[in-house]
C-alpha cells in the first residue's frame, strides 16, 4: 500500500498538471470571466484532491481485499476511473452551478465534460505515476 506522503504528493502533481491543461482549455469554452473560471477550476480541484486521497485509499483497499494485490490492469484501471469520475461529479455539479450562476443541469453537462477529460488523463496519468514510484509489494500472509 501506499504512505499517506506518496498520495499527497500524488494527488498534487494529478491537480497542478490538470489544471495547467483543463484552466485555459475551460476559458476558452465556457467564454465565462477569467476569474469565475479560475475559481472553478481551483475549487473543483481542491474538492477534487480531497475525494481523490479518500477514493483512491478505498479502492486500494477493496482491491486488496478481492484480489490480495493493490496491482492494477487496465480493467481495474478503468473502473478506478470512472467510479472516481461519478463520485466526483455529485460533489462538483451543485458548486458549478452555484460559481457560474447557471442550472444544475448544465452544470452537469459542464462537469461531464470535465469528467471526460479527467478519465482520459487519470489513466495516462496514473499509469506514468505507478511506473516512475512503484507502489512497494504488500507483506506476505501470515507474517
Amino acid at each position: 500500500m501506499r504512505t499517506f506522503r506518496d498520495r499527497l504528493r500524488h494527488a498534487l502533481a494529478f491537480e497542478i498538471i490538470g489544471l495547467l491543461i483543463i484552466t485555459p482549455l475551460a476559458a476558452l469554452v465556457l467564454h465565462h470571466p477569467a476569474g469565475q473560471v479560475w475559481l472553478v477550476t481551483i475549487g473543483s480541484a481542491l474538492l477534487a484532491m480531497a475525494w481523490t486521497g479518500l477514493y483512491h485509499w478505498l479502492f486500494d483497499l477493496a482491491l486488496a481485499r478481492l484480489t490480495g494485490s493493490t496491482q492494477k490492469g487496465w480493467p481495474a484501471r478503468i473502473v478506478q476511473a470512472v467510479l472516481f469520475e461519478t463520485g466526483l461529479l455529485i460533489l462538483l455539479a451543485p458548486f458549478i452551478a452555484w460559481v457560474l450562476g447557471v442550472g444544475l443541469w448544465q452544470a452537469v453537462l459542464l462537469d461531464l465534460g470535465f469528467a471526460l477529460f479527467y478519465m482520459v488523463y487519470a489513466l495516462g496519468f496514473n499509469w506514468a505515476w505507478d511506473r516512475l514510484f512503484p507502489a512497494p509489494p504488500l507483506p506476505a500472509a501470515g507474517r
